[in-house]
């Protein structure tokens, strides 16, 4: 029987393919969720602000901080240690796919119910993911690396939100989720054929608890940036699919506009950013692709007002996307410089969990602030939170980064 390839002599596209296979396989079922539960919940007669609470579903991806650091700590080492944990939660979501096909979505609870214990699966499965991708990755590959991130969950987004849920009413429940674990089964393989290296002697000691980066000098001023960045492209975003549901569109028509072609542009986006991100420098791509972003979500505003054409909403929904995605790989890039050795997947889920809790607060709130304001002005403030952030990337972004011996040192990258 072959030996499977150990990632230490693994070529760059090789690691690219399995971390993209991965995040591929958490976007999948999240995107046609995300795309569909509001604008089911809208047609059932559920206010602006229930949808936005449905938001917090995503819960464990907030909350996943607090169990990081038991899958740096436990692991077996037959499997590996990302990889032991990684392979049965890709199975988890595999087990639960099926059985939704048995008629667990027969109710919009039992749907929100699958999509509360997905998120728990997958956000524990990114934990291991992002541990994995920080412990194989040379610091050269990360832009690129963090652009195949982005594009590899939006990819997953496309077919879930985009494609199956276009043929939802065509295929039926049943074979919709029967599609959605045949292809995480899919996403699996290369995890399964491929070896990871052995940890860093100290990771055992490392790894245990989110203090040790909460204690490091730059931790309140990372925290910070990685917390305002995307707020306001979330506070945005979090009322899209009720505008438009509210403008008329179908849910084919939000399928095609927001699930393929959007995250189409996202997709490039992310892998133009991640491109870029090298050559740029960490702070100036964050305040460049910021700027892009605030000025789509202005965009929106601007629909908002002056009506739906449809050439202008695909132009603006697109820039969006695409800007959203370069932002995202330029932060994410920044993320993996902050993590040390030996305590890697405590240390992004940390930062990762910030992003979450924070963009999941402007999503929930963000239905309250379209039903009194209304879709305009909601979106002018939208804009103006975008902004904001930049002005937080500028004055705040850490002048240290973690050097690869896992001590603070001069951040060459800024």
């Amino acid at each position: 029987m072959k030996t499977p390839t150990d990632l230490t002599a693994a070529s760059t596209s090789t690691k690219l393919t399995l971390l993209g296979s991965l995040y591929f396989a958490q976007g999948l079922p999240f995107g046609f969720f995300t795309q569909a539960l509001p604008v089911l919940m809208r047609k059932s007669g559920f206010s602006l602000g229930q949808i936005g609470l449905s938001s917090l579903l995503a819960l464990p991806w907030a909350l996943k901080f607090l169990w990081a650091p038991a899958v740096d700590r436990y692991w077996s080492p037959r499997l590996g240690r990302r990889r032991s944990w990684i392979l049965p939660l890709q199975l988890a979501a595999i087990v639960i796919l099926l059985l939704l096909t048995l008629g667990g979505a027969g109710s919009l609870s039992g749907l929100m119910g699958a999509v509360l214990l997905l998120n728990l699966v997958a956000a524990t499965q990114d934990i291991g993911t992002d541990g994995l991708a920080v412990d194989i990755l040379a610091a050269s590959e990360r832009g690129l690396a963090n652009g195949v991130q982005v594009a590899g969950y939006r990819v997953g987004m496309i077919v879930g939100g985009g494609v199956l849920l276009v043929f939802y009413d065509r295929l039926g429940a049943a074979l919709t989720f029967l599609a959605m674990a045949a292809l995480t089964a899919l996403s699996t393989l290369p995890i399964g054929v491929l070896r990871e290296p052995p940890p860093a002697p100290r990771a055992a000691t490392r790894a245990g608890a989110a203090s040790h980066f909460l204690r490091r000098p730059a931790a309140a001023r990372i925290l910070l940036v990685v917390m305002t960045y995307k707020m306001g492209d979330a506070f945005a975003t979090g009322m899209l699919r009720p505008f438009l549901a509210d403008a008329g569109l179908s849910l084919a028509d939000i399928g095609w506009l927001l699930g393929t072609v959007g995250f189409l542009s996202g997709l490039l986006g992310a892998l133009c950013g991640g491109a870029l991100v090298q050559r740029l420098g960490r702070r100036p791509a964050l305040v460049g692709f910021g700027l892009l972003q605030a000025a789509t979500v202005a965009g929106y505003a601007v629909l908002a007002h002056a009506g739906l054409g449809r050439g202008a909403l695909y132009a603006i929904c697109s820039a969006e996307h695409f800007a959203g995605g370069m932002a995202t790989a330029a932060l994410f890039t920044c993320m993996m410089d902050w993590c040390a050795p030996g305590s890697s997947a405590t240390d992004y889920t940390v930062q990762a969990s910030a992003v979450v809790i924070a963009t999941g607060l402007a999503s929930a709130a963000a239905g309250f602030s379209a039903q009194a304001l209304g879709y305009f002005h909601h979106f002018c403030l939208a804009a103006a939170l975008s902004l904001g952030a930049l002005l937080v990337v500028r004055r705040y972004f850490p002048g240290q980064l973690i050097s690869s011996d896992g001590h603070e040192g001069a951040a060459s990258c800024v």
